[in-house]
Order: structure tokens, then sequence, then C-alpha cells
């Protein structure tokens, strides 16, 4: 490989994993020192952000070409996929307000698994034994994390197990509704969080309306909590543009082992600013999972390499049965804000 080219990927993992550990950091700061407990409403901000960086980038810099969409599919296609996206998203934070960063980012590493099983109970989807067998790491580290966890939230770990469950249910439903439409981060963003952000407002106004306005109130210097509460939502956009950047500068294997050590940066960095307790089996519980999901991703990349050479493709066709199989890091699939 070229000097340049390692170069090249080299600076996009590290602008990923700056634009994605800052903005869990500043969310986490949001609901903890910021005493900003809304997360409906810090999701709606970065739906909000999203939607126009998205216009901006497209429309206006024109930095990425328009996907274009018939309007009867973005109801009939998109919008469900936003609802999911718009879930997954809110759990997400959700459970940022209850958990630490470090459990929040091991339980996320679920996904894989989740995936698998809900495409081997609904679809009846055939996975070669490899696929179960490097689920078993990921699994037992979730559990010896979950039950040495010395912050364990009860309502924190469903939301952060059942948004596992909304990204596998957004990757299964992208297969079927998405058929003839290759998506990138920034297209993703500019059709879903429109209607996220539709979908989503009203909720965040009427549960957490009044709430916001005594914390407004209350809060000492409340004009400078939003700048950094809006602030996150520009990273949160930031750190879309960063991942189509990413996918496009590396391979398939290094976007993946870099995914698992961004997971083990942001365990670190959260540490070190907030000082959560981390006891000696749950960090081991940690990493297992991390290495499980590496081993998951080799195996997912070698199993995909032994595709049948000269076989037909159409823009409805995977080019391989793998390729219906989850990302080990979710970002290339989420089109996160």
């Amino acid at each position: 490989m070229e000097e340049g080219s390692v170069f090249r990927s080299l600076l996009a993992i590290l602008q990923w994993w700056g634009f994605n550990v800052t903005v869990i950091i500043m969310n986490k700061w949001i609901f903890q020192k910021l005493d900003f407990k809304f997360p409906l409403s810090v999701s709606c901000v970065h739906f909000i952000c999203s939607s126009i960086g998205a216009y901006i980038v497209i429309k206006v810099l024109k930095l990425k070409p328009l996907i274009v969409v018939e309007p009867e599919d973005r109801w009939r296609r998109i919008f469900p996929m936003s609802f999911v996206f718009c879930i997954n998203i809110v759990l997400g934070n959700v459970s940022l307000r209850y958990i630490p960063v470090s459990f929040m980012q091991t339980i996320k590493s679920f996904t894989p698994a989740t995936t698998v099983v809900l495409q081997w109970l609904v679809w009846r989807k055939y996975f070669d034994w490899r696929i179960w067998a490097s689920l078993v790491p990921i699994v037992g580290g979730i559990l010896l994390t979950s039950v040495t966890e010395l912050s364990f939230n009860m309502f924190g770990f469903c939301a952060a197990l059942f948004g596992c469950l909304a990204t596998s249910t957004k990757t299964i439903l992208a297969e079927s509704l998405l058929h003839g439409y290759k998506f990138d981060s920034i297209n993703t963003v500019y059709y879903m969080a429109p209607f996220a952000t539709m979908i989503l407002g009203i909720p965040a106004l009427l549960l957490e309306g009044n709430g916001i306005l005594s914390w407004f109130d209350a809060h000492p210097s409340p004009w400078s909590a939003l700048i950094i509460i809006f602030s996150s939502g520009v990273l949160a956009f930031c750190l879309n543009f960063s991942i189509f950047y990413v996918i496009h500068s590396t391979t398939a294997v290094t976007f993946n082992v870099a995914g698992n050590l961004k997971v083990a940066v942001a365990v670190m960095v959260s540490w070190l600013i907030f000082r959560n307790p981390i006891s000696y089996m749950n960090a081991v519980g940690c990493g297992i999972t991390l290495v499980g999901c590496t081993f998951y991703g080799y195996v997912r990349h070698k199993l995909s390499q032994q595709q049948q050479p000269g076989t037909p493709r159409t823009p409805r066709t995977p080019r391989n049965k793998m390729e219906l199989l989850p990302l080990v890091n979710n970002d290339k699939l989420e089109g996160k804000v």
C-alpha cells in the first residue's frame, strides 16, 4: 500500500474516532453535567441539525450527489425506515442518561448477535456454523459485563438492549425496503432525518416541554448549555460525513477493526472524564466482547470471499449471502445522528 494511501486511511480513522467519541461524551455530559435529562429533545435537536447539514452538503455545496427517491417510495419505504431509525437513536440517548458510556458501548456490540438471530427466526435465513460460533464470545462478554457492572440500571440496560434490536430491525428492513437504492450515510440522513424530526417533534414537546421550561428557569447559565446541546447536534452530523470518508478510505477489514477499537477508545475516554467505577471482571467482559466482534467481522469477511465468481448481479441482488449479515460496526448502516 502506498504511503499516501496509508496516511489518508489513518487520518480518516482518527477523525472518525474523534467525532464519534466527542458526540458520545457530549451527550453524556449533557445528561449528567448539564442536568438536561431530556433524551427525546436531544435526539430531536440532532435530527434537525442533521437535516440542515445534509441539505447544505447535497443541495448547496453539492459535495455529494443526491440519490433520487420517488415521492411514493419516500412514504412507502423511507418513512418506515425512519421510524425505526428514530427509535434506535432515542433509545441510545435514553440509555446514555441512565448507564455509563462504557456499559452502553459494550451492549451496542451485541447488535450482530440480535441481527443474526432475528434473521434466523423471522426470515429463516441460513448462516454458516462459523457465524454462530463467532457470536459466542460476544454473548459471553455481554453477560459478564452486565453481571459485574457496578453502575447497573435496569431501565438504561433495557433501553440499550432494545436499541440493539432496533438497529437489527433497521438493518433487516433495509434489505427489503431499499432494494434498488444504494444509500451512503449522507443521503441516508438527508431522507430519514426530516421524517425522524416529524415523528419525534410532538412527543418531545408533549412529554418534555414543561420540564425543559423548568430546567431553563433553574439552570444558572441556560444559554451556554443550549450552545453545547446544539453543538452536539452539529457534531453528530459531522460524524455522518466522517463515516462516509472513512468507508471510502479503508478496506472492510480495516473498517471493522477500527470500529471495535473505537469502542475501546470511547470507553477509556469516558472513564477518564466521568470516572465511573469499572471492576476488573467488567473490563474483562468488555474486552471479550470486543475480541468477539473482531472475530465475527473476520469470519464474515472470509465467508464473503468464498462467493462463486462470475455470478450475475443486478441492483436488486446482493453480491452474496454475506451482504445480508450485519456489520460489527453499525455506523456503516445507520447513518447515525
